[in-house]
């Protein structure tokens, strides 16, 4: 489960974005952007994050999980094309030449935090 690691790092990314002056605010949500090809599973991610979280500014905050589609260019014909199976293939000229523009991500997005 890769998503205890990536979970601890999500705190540490959090913790340190967190204004000196809103120091004493606890954080409501941690809004995170994930590639289908992180291979990260929402559920799981949720749950580590919220074991790693304890005994910190984060605990008990929302970690909101936007899912960002894998989507590609063809070499061949430039069709660009979302990729939702595991033909990683351009479905308009069956080209294998493709290059990947989105899928990858892992990014904390932004951090909400109490009033």
């Amino acid at each position: 489960m890769h998503e205890m690691g990536i979970a601890l790092r999500i705190v540490e990314i959090a913790r340190s974005a967190i204004p000196k002056e809103a120091a004493d605010r606890a954080v409501e949500a941690v809004n995170l952007k994930v590639g289908k090809l992180t291979a990260i599973v929402p559920e799981s991610m949720r749950f580590c994050f919220s074991v790693v979280s304890r005994d910190t500014p984060l605990e008990g905050a929302k970690l909101n999980i936007e899912e960002i589609p894998v989507t590609a260019v063809c070499g061949d014909c430039l069709a660009e094309f979302t990729i939702e199976s595991a033909d990683f293939s351009c479905p308009k000229c069956k080209s294998p030449d493709i290059r990947i523009l989105s899928g990858r991500e892992l990014t904390v997005a932004s951090i909400e935090l109490a009033e």
